[in-house]
């Protein structure tokens, strides 16, 4: 079997409540990656796309965070309302969604 041709992580990390960096978990992660997988089947790409729960991405207050290789686009703050927006124009249409792209707007750049 040939590799992916696209691969979205989605933190899940959990976190201490209270914690001042917040966690992913907590902002729906779980929910994010659902709809990821659902859009995934729908489409039948289950053989090209694949949507993977991740630790922490260190991104923890621009939860949640969402990462789709190979590009290597940062995603933040993705809502499920987000996902469908996100799969249609990325994954579908290799088009990055500028106002959700971490290092755009008010996200501060990977591995700042």
């Amino acid at each position: 079997m040939a590799g992916y041709e696209r691969h979205l992580f989605v933190c899940e990390n959990t976190r201490p409540e209270g914690h001042p960096r917040g966690c992913c978990a907590a902002k729906g992660g779980a929910a994010v990656r659902a709809r990821f997988r659902q859009l995934v089947q729908e489409h039948g790409l289950g053989a090209r796309v694949r949507a993977n729960m991740a630790g922490c991405l260190d991104h923890c207050e621009h939860g949640v965070t969402v990462v789709v290789y190979p590009e290597g686009v940062w995603y933040g703050a993705v809502t499920v309302e987000d996902v469908d927006e996100i799969f249609t124009r990325h994954i579908l249409s290799g088009e990055v969604v500028e106002r959700c792209r971490i290092g755009a707007g008010p996200f501060p750049p990977p591995g700042r």
